[in-house]
């Protein structure tokens, strides 16, 4: 029987900008953490370079502001997660504790890699997005909220029309997020299927 995960309605915490447009895989999490066994260790690697310098001493990065303490939303530009195909970027945004994504675009592969891990990742308008990023530059401790059934995204009394492709959002809301989740419980039925078929050892059984 299939298996759902928690469904993810709307997500509602504080916010941090971290601006740009094209922002890539290589500056989200650098190569050289990409040889860790698990992703678990990856948040405080996250945009690593941008945000510490060669004897770790932290640089000026929104990321590393008191404000940015506790944020469960992270709001970005254009093509954010471009680049390299590496799924250690939408994980060490996870493991730092991020539960969704507002920008103006996505990278195709890092929003199939962020919505698997239960992240909601929406779009607005240039406009829209614009004045999202003002209204947190001025008052950081606004919360923000994603909702996917509503598809907003709602800052203090301002409610913004957001976008997200159909079947992540159906994915989202009901709970089938995790494609791998929905293998492993189907994992009674295909050895059932397997041997109803006839297959033994990769061949298919004759009949005498």
């Amino acid at each position: 029987m299939s298996q759902t995960l928690p469904p993810i309605r709307r997500i509602s915490g504080q916010a941090v900008v971290v601006p740009g447009d094209d922002i890539d895989t290589d500056r989200i999490i650098p190569a050289r953490f990409l040889k860790c066994v698990t992703f678990d260790d990856l948040g405080p690697q996250l945009f690593r370079d941008e945000r510490f310098d060669e004897d770790d001493q932290p640089k000026e990065h929104p990321l590393n502001e008191a404000r940015a303490d506790g944020a469960t939303i992270m709001v970005s530009g254009d093509n954010f997660g471009c680049g390299s195909s590496r799924e250690h970027a939408p994980q060490s945004i996870h493991k730092a504790g991020f539960e969704g994504i507002i920008a103006g675009s996505f990278a195709e592969i890092f929003f199939g890699n962020a919505t698997t891990l239960g992240m909601a990742c929406v779009t607005l308008q240039p406009a829209d997005l614009r004045e999202l990023q003002d209204l947190l530059t001025s008052n950081p401790a606004l919360d923000v909220t994603i909702d996917v059934e509503a598809l907003e995204v709602q800052a203090g009394d301002r409610i913004f029309q957001a976008e997200l492709p159909s079947g992540a959002r159906q994915s989202l809301l009901e709970g089938r997020w995790d494609p791998l989740t929905d293998l492993l419980a189907a994992a009674d039925d295909t050895k059932a299927l397997v041997e109803a078929l006839g297959y033994h050892n990769g061949m298919r059984g004759r009949s005498a």
